[in-house]
């Protein structure tokens, strides 16, 4: 196969706009997939089972079911029942509250690594319960599972393409549309560069900052 530079220029502009919906996704997806495992992660620690064990069922049903079947019921069977949402606003939300689940076993990660002793300082100054989890567990247990929360953002970079199975075209979608049509493959090459890109040095500054709060931990 020659290489075309022509065939090239010509997707650029599909390409631009495929790389904007990839990175709304991302960074709206994440977003929801940070504050909802948060959520999810204290609701399984409150003292009443009526909130543990719904939140509990909820997030090992969403964890243990693809995401791609996910996508296809927010987008074709919810409207049903309610409003229907545009396709990248379904993406957004399927990739958030797919991966909240598993930001939520991170956050519980970082919680259970408190020490016992800063819970019990905390009860020692009577400090109301919600102070105690803003002010001394929260910042604590965030500190320590930044690296792993980063790691799960180059995941749903990379499972971002599925959003196009619904219709929002990120890059992979654009790429395939403007193959089948020119039948080249260049575009698939510049995506899948467009890819390297973005996760590499994503990946190269979660490690730097893992290593900058093990030396300050």
């Amino acid at each position: 196969m020659n290489w075309d530079w022509e065939i090239v220029n010509d997707f650029m502009p599909s390409f631009w706009d495929g790389v904007l919906v990839t990175l709304q996704a991302l960074v709206l997806g994440s977003l929801i997939a940070f504050g909802l495992g948060l959520v999810w992660a204290m609701a399984q620690r409150a003292p009443f089972a009526w909130v543990r064990w719904p939140v509990t069922a909820l997030t090992e049903f969403v964890r243990n079911t693809p995401l791609l079947v996910q996508l296809f019921f927010l987008y074709y069977v919810v409207p049903e029942w309610g409003p229907s949402m545009s396709a990248l606003t379904t993406g957004i939300i399927g990739l958030g509250l797919h991966y909240s689940t598993y930001t939520a076993e991170v956050y519980r990660a970082g919680i259970d690594g408190v020490p016992v002793g800063q819970w019990e300082a905390a009860t020692a100054l009577s400090l109301p319960r919600v102070r105690t989890w803003v002010a001394v567990i929260l910042p604590q247990a965030i500190r320590r599972v930044v690296p792993a929360l980063g790691n799960y953002v180059i995941a749903m970079l990379k499972d971002s393409p599925m959003i196009a199975v619904i219709g929002a075209m990120e890059m992979l979608g654009e790429a395939e549309n403007f193959s089948n049509t020119t039948f080249t493959t260049e575009a698939y090459t510049i995506v899948g560069i467009a890819f390297l890109v973005i996760a590499y040095p994503a990946s190269l500054l979660i490690r730097v900052l893992e290593r900058r709060l093990a030396l300050t931990s």
